[in-house]
Parts: C-alpha cells; sequence; structure tokens
C-alpha cells in the first residue's frame, strides 16, 4: 500500500538510490565515483548531484578526490561536459550546506523553546 508524501518524487527517487546501491557488490566509493561520472557524461542538472552528496560525506571523498574525478573522465566526455559538472556540482554542495544549516537552526530553536518551557 502507498504512503502519502510530500515529495512523492524525491522519495521514490532516494529509495531507488538506497536501493541500488544497497544491491551492488561495488563498495561504497567505487559507486559513488561511478554515479558521478555518469552523471557528468549525461551533463546531468545540479540537483541530480544533491542525491550524491550525502553518500559522498559518508564515504569520506574530499574536494581533491572530485576534482580527480573530473580530470580523469574529462579526455572522454569533453570539457564541456566537465565544466558544466563542476558547476552543477559546487551547486548541489551548496544547497545541501544551506538545506543543512536550516535543519541545526530548526533543531536550536527547538531545543531552545524545550529548555524555556514553551
Amino acid at each position: 500500500m502507498a504512503t502519502a508524501s510530500d515529495a512523492p518524487v524525491l522519495d521514490t527517487l532516494a529509495a531507488m538510490t538506497i536501493d541500488s546501491m544497497e544491491r551492488c557488490n561495488m563498495d561504497e566509493r567505487s559507486v559513488v565515483l561511478t554515479r558521478i561520472a555518469a552523471l557528468v557524461a549525461m551533463d546531468a542538472p545540479a540537483i541530480s548531484y544533491l542525491a550524491h552528496v550525502d553518500p559522498a560525506f559518508k564515504a569520506d571523498f574530499t574536494v581533491e578526490q572530485l576534482q580527480d574525478l573530473l580530470v580523469a573522465i574529462a579526455p572522454v566526455v569533453g570539457t564541456a561536459r566537465v565544466m558544466s559538472a563542476a558547476g552543477h556540482i559546487a551547486q548541489a554542495y551548496g544547497v545541501a550546506i544551506g538545506l543543512a544549516e536550516g535543519e541545526a537552526e530548526t533543531i536550536a530553536r527547538a531545543e531552545a523553546q524545550s529548555r524555556s518551557g514553551s
């Protein structure tokens, strides 16, 4: 039975991503690298990279490693796709940071309210 959601499309995509990662026999770092390389190759928009920000953080990827990935695939996918991807990755990280900051502010407000008894 389907459940109601405020973001059914995003929830479905997130579930597909998680399911795919769980069913894949590759290590987490290899999966993240493969997916980011595929996104670059298809000139995916920033929102597509956003789904991979958290797995990249969890796999301890550094900015330098992501840059190395872009350098490695540049001869295959071309400079225009790599430059586009660099901008989209930066946008995705900015959105992720903004979301995390917003979540932290919400938690801090809730904690302050609970301490004040309101």
